[in-house]
């Protein structure tokens, strides 16, 4: 990586500067592409954007920013981008400071501001390069997400389509998946959770950036979308009724490991509704795999109480009631006589202690 520290005039930064909202955003004489695909929107907030110019307006240093340079001459800033944004915006006159917008400034006032220096790293470099690079720097208060990472080398067509259906304000996606999806999508969350998905499909141990390298010279991203719908489908059409649990599941893996098989919705249903109001099911979450997989592990049913315990312990005299042998209560567990899924509770009079080995036998750990 070979990195230059310039000084660039802010006149320069926001001649040509122009904000075709999701089209992109350009400045630095039409050279400086201030938005790539890779990059996140706009999240200052007022105080922050604030805070930069008055940075300005005051001459006090302002934190460098990194450019990297293209083989035909052009830029794209890797590090900045809501600095730059700001300072465009102002002298653009989308808004006002302390009652002033920058066309009531004199003239002396205004020079003072496209005067001003930025320190700015040009940076050249391959993709790998430029990836480590982008990490490192990243250390500000507004960090970027994994995926946004991800989006700093991987940038082309493909991420291009694949953000129109997963990262703008109101996309196909966020309609049909925002009850079953955590995450923002101007942060590329929801773009994640699509790759991991489809990544997960083609081999368990595929990586986010291992699929966005194999695709990132398509011309588009529709089998993305296609099994992203397959699986939102598959979850509605079986759970027909939304709970806040279902929010944030990692559908993507069980629609893999189980769309095959046949389910009864309206079966599905009455057992939902069973477990949830079972005291014993302390992971109310885990309530939606158990009944594609059979796991009870996915329930965390809800442990013996230490009394319990100590109670069974006592009436066994220190016995395991599957082994016969002796042991401390510290090698030893809490286990229900008649199993949870046989409708056994977790009450003392159904408690029995077992060491720790038959009790992992018994339950399949």
């Amino acid at each position: 990586m070979e990195i230059e520290l310039r000084q660039i005039p802010i006149r320069d930064v926001t001649d040509g500067y122009v904000d075709s909202a999701e089209n992109g955003v350009v400045g630095y004489g039409g050279k400086l592409d201030i938005r790539p695909a890779f990059q996140r929107e706009f999240v200052y907030q007022e105080k922050q954007r604030n805070a930069v110019i008055n940075t300005i307006i005051h001459n006090f240093p302002l934190n460098v920013m990194y450019w990297c340079e293209n083989t035909d001459g052009t830029y794209e800033l890797l590090d900045g981008q809501q600095r730059t944004v700001s300072i465009c915006q102002y002298v653009n006159g989308d808004f006002s400071l302390n009652n002033r917008y920058f066309h009531n400034l004199t003239q002396t006032e205004k020079n003072q501001i496209l005067d001003y220096p930025l320190m700015i790293y040009i940076c050249k470099g391959n993709d790998k390069e430029k990836l480590e690079w982008f990490k490192t720097i990243n250390i500000g208060s507004e960090k970027l997400t994994k995926q946004e990472l991800c989006n700093a080398i991987y940038t082309g067509q493909w991420l291009t389509d694949a953000k129109r259906y997963f990262s703008k304000n109101g996309c196909a996606a966020y309609q049909i998946g925002s009850k079953l999806l955590s995450g923002k999508l101007i942060r590329q969350e929801y773009l994640q959770t699509a790759i991991e998905w489809k990544a997960f499909s083609e081999d368990k141990n595929k990586k986010v950036e291992d699929y966005m390298a194999e695709h990132q010279h398509d011309s588009n991203a529709t089998p993305l979308w296609l099994y992203f719908q397959s699986v939102i489908n598959w979850v509605n059409a079986l759970f027909t009724v939304n709970r806040k649990q279902m929010k944030g599941l990692d559908w993507g893996r069980l629609y893999h490991l189980y769309h095959n098989n046949n389910y009864n919705p309206a079966e599905l249903e009455e057992k939902i509704k069973s477990l949830f109001q079972d005291d014993d099911v302390s992971s109310k979450s885990g309530i939606y795999e158990y009944l594609l997989s059979g796991d009870e592990r996915t329930l965390n049913i809800r442990n013996f109480t230490d009394s319990m315990k100590q109670s069974a312990y006592e009436r066994q005299n220190g016995i395991c009631a599957n082994c016969k042998q002796y042991f401390d209560i510290k090698e030893m567990e809490g286990d229900h006589i008649d199993p949870w899924h046989s409708g056994g509770k977790t009450i003392a009079e159904n408690c029995q202690m077992l060491c720790k080995s038959c009790n992992r036998r018994k339950s399949g750990k």
